[in-house]
């Protein structure tokens, strides 16, 4: 063998070598943080059991039981006509808990509370039913009347951003960083569902859209009170969360958001009293997930563990929704639910001085913190209560609004569902993934080296770190491992003898643009956010389906495939001139699938999502286009 195919064959067998141990090191990485687990959470207990006596922790929660309502989830292939057995074996009305109700086979049923738990028992026992368990309320906390925003002066910096006239209050978005992650990102296309008291979204008799959300998109509204698709909000609460997330932000008026170009889904369960049922949630969480939304938030909660409602918590989870919750406002050493459950993202809540407030709830289940406001102080001493503040209707008045500063980890939960939608628009959609990034890229209190994880979990939000985080995790990782494919290819075909010809700069511009795209401009200052061409520039091409079709359509496996450079390779395969780029397009395709199939951030659209197929498509593709690249390069 002579010196030169012995120096070509260490050249190859070092490349592919280098490939292997950078996916290694990449998927150590991506598993370093413990994912979350049933063990560590609190298991849900059997709530009908508990609710006859049999848990010793059922004082704590006792009064949240309806005494007469029961939910029934049945399994979702039953027939009506066992639905109808069901009736008369044991005297009950089903009824669907809603008009969308009717896939998850989801009913409430009156049954005199002598005989309830002896009713849920039996219920229980048959193979039809998932779970009998009593329907249960969920109270928000007071929200004081507090004053309205005072008027401020008239030498606002217009030139500064945002421009809006009161975000000087708005403490808590510099809290997170928003200044700087606001020239970033902006959540374009992704869909945030606000399950709560409904949300000021459109004009209808007394109701109206509140100025500073009058431009955002809303979609698909569902009103679970009510069953009708009006999900008004008639209490003030739920439009001052969805004014955090997407305030309309920059446009000269009051206030700003976090995510400014994301799409509210306002999914009404509670109502004008601040009260909802277990079962009107667990609805809503189906309807959301089904419907597109690819964040729900619920600053809401109670003590009842509910079965139903952590199967529906779940059932999001799977579909692909990062769920984000409040914490509760008890002040106690115990998470409220649905926070506590696991596919459940539980926000604790801060003040001005990074310190968690008063009420906030802690426990091992709290995965971050962030800002909820304490309008009983004035740390800032900016002359406003130091909650946080947002755009919403006069509270219970429909008629009236103004800029109300709230607190409550009701506040700091929305703040983590808009930097999860700014993550989500970046292109990390699977929800561990999207959740791993808040976590790691979260920071420790001002002037604090450590603190207690039971209180903040990770740590404070950090919003332009996690941005960078989720593009750093994606476009870095995809040129290297574009390029060690690509050094490999050209190393086995050069050392076969069989190379076309010497291989140029086109080689590895087709390399980049398969792999990464210009994914680094956002560095050099080079702003392109909001711009289809910049989103198309700075990723790799699998990835162009986010410019295309948005967040919900991320993932498209056509796109995530083999497919298109072998289209390429057919129309253009006899243009000698466009070999060498055509088969660096096929392997910087190969190293983004490739890195996909190593570090789960996406789900596969069309794949199911078990056994571990998105893996196994996504590899079986990588190496088609490896195949394809060979095929290129060969004279």
């Amino acid at each position: 063998m002579s010196e030169q195919h012995l120096f070509q064959r260490k050249t190859r067998s070092i490349y592919w070598l280098l490939l292997i141990s950078a996916m290694v090191a990449l998927w150590c990485s991506a598993r370093s943080q413990p994912s979350e687990t049933a063990d560590s959470r609190q298991d849900a207990r059997d709530a009908a059991q508990a609710a006859a006596g049999g848990d010793s922790a059922a004082a704590d929660w006792l009064a949240d039981i309806d005494p007469d309502d029961i939910l029934i989830d049945l399994r979702d292939d039953i027939s009506s006509d066992v639905v109808a057995d069901i009736e008369a074996r044991f005297d009950l009305d089903l009824e669907l808990v809603s008009a969308q109700s009717e896939d998850e086979r989801l009913y409430r049923a009156h049954v005199a509370p002598a005989r309830r738990d002896a009713v849920l028992h039996a219920l229980s026992e048959l193979p039809a039913v998932e779970i009998a368990e009593p329907d249960a309320s969920v109270q928000l906390g007071p929200v004081a009347d507090f004053a309205a925003a005072p008027a401020v002066d008239d030498d606002i910096d217009w030139d500064s951003y945002p421009n809006d006239p009161m975000f000087k209050f708005q403490w808590h978005m510099n809290q997170i960083g928003m200044p700087e992650a606001w020239k970033m990102a902006d959540g374009d296309g992704v869909i945030v569902a606000v399950i709560d008291t409904g949300v000021a979204h459109g004009a209808q008799g007394r109701f109206h859209v509140v100025p500073d959300l009058d431009g955002v998109p809303f979609v698909k509204p569902y009103n679970f009170v009510n069953n009708n698709e009006q999900a008004h909000d008639d209490h003030g609460h739920g439009t001052h969360v969805a004014g955090t997330i997407a305030q309309l932000t920059h446009n000269g008026v009051g206030v700003a958001g976090i995510a400014r170009k994301v799409q509210i889904m306002p999914l009404k369960v509670l109502s004008a009293s601040g009260s909802g049922s277990v079962a009107a949630i667990a609805d809503a969480i189906h309807y959301a997930a089904d419907n597109g939304a690819k964040v729900i938030n619920m600053s809401l909660g109670g003590r009842f563990p509910s079965r139903i409602l952590k199967k529906a918590v779940e059932y999001a989870h799977d579909q692909g929704v990062v769920v984000v919750c409040a914490a509760g406002n008890d002040g106690r050493a115990k998470v409220s639910y649905p926070a506590a459950y696991p596919g459940a993202f539980a926000v604790a809540a801060t003040q001005y001085d990074e310190t968690t407030t008063f009420y906030s709830n802690w426990g091992k289940e709290i995965a971050i913190a962030a800002p909820g406001g304490n309008t009983r102080v004035d740390q800032n001493n900016d002359g406003m209560p130091d909650g946080v503040l947002q755009n919403t209707i006069a509270i219970g008045d429909p008629t009236q609004n103004d800029y109300y500063p709230y607190m409550g980890t009701s506040m700091a939960s929305p703040h983590v569902a808009g930097v999860a939608a700014l993550v989500v628009g970046e292109g990390v959609t699977e929800p561990a993934a999207v959740e791993r990034i808040l976590r790691e890229s979260a920071r420790a209190p001002a002037g604090h080296s450590s603190f207690d994880e039971k209180r903040y979990g990770a740590g404070i939000m950090d919003a332009p770190a996690a941005i960078e985080k989720a593009r750093a995790a994606t476009g870095g990782w995809q040129l290297l491992l574009g390029l060690l494919v690509a050094g490999g290819l050209a190393a086995s075909v050069r050392r076969r003898g069989l190379l076309f010809a010497p291989l140029g700069p086109t080689y590895l511009l087709g390399v980049m643009v398969g792999a990464s795209g210009l994914f680094f401009l956002p560095y050099l200052g080079l702003s392109l956010e909001g711009m289809f061409l910049g989103d198309l520039l700075t990723r790799g091409l699998p990835s162009w389906d986010l410019a295309l079709f948005g967040p919900a359509g991320h993932g498209n496996a056509l796109f995530f495939s083999a497919l298109i450079p072998l289209g390429l390779v057919t129309a253009l395969y006899g243009v000698r001139r466009l070999r060498a780029p055509l088969a660096g397009l096929a392997a910087g395709i190969a190293g983004h699938l490739l890195f996909h199939a190593v570090v789960r951030i996406i789900d596969i659209q069309y794949v199911p999502n078990a056994l571990m197929l998105d893996e196994l498509w996504l590899g079986l593709n990588a190496l088609l286009c490896l195949g394809l690249g060979f095929l290129v390069l060969r004279r």
